[in-house]
C-alpha cells in the first residue's frame, strides 16, 4: 500500500502493517480528544517514524495513488484533527 507523507514524499508499506498503524493512529486521535499537546506529538511522531521505518521510499517522480496520506511531523493539533474528521488517518 502506497503512504504518502505531507511534504516527505510517498512510501510503500505491506498491507501488514494496518493493523500496527491504525494502533498508532488510535494513539493520535486519543491524544487529540484529549487535547493534550505532548502526547499529540508524542503520537505523531511515533506514527510517521513507524511509517519511515517500516517502509520503502518511492522515487521522488513517482505520482502512485496514496491510500493514506499522513500529516507533515510538524502539523499542528488543529490541522490533525480537521483531517481526522472522516474516518481517521488510517480508516479500519
Amino acid at each position: 500500500m502506497i503512504v504518502r507523507i505531507m511534504g516527505e514524499g510517498q512510501m510503500d508499506l505491506t498491507d501488514a502493517d494496518i493493523d500496527l498503524l491504525n494502533d498508532f493512529d488510535s494513539a493520535l486521535e486519543a491524544a487529540i480528544e484529549s487535547n493534550d499537546e505532548a502526547e499529540f506529538r508524542k503520537a505523531l511522531h511515533d506514527l510517521l517514524e513507524k511509517v519511515r521505518q517500516d517502509s520503502k521510499p518511492l522515487p521522488p517522480d513517482s505520482l502512485e495513488p496514496s491510500q493514506f496520506i499522513l500529516p507533515p511531523a510538524d502539523a499542528t493539533m488543529a490541522e490533525v484533527r480537521e483531517m481526522l474528521q472522516d474516518d481517521g488517518l488510517i480508516p479500519g
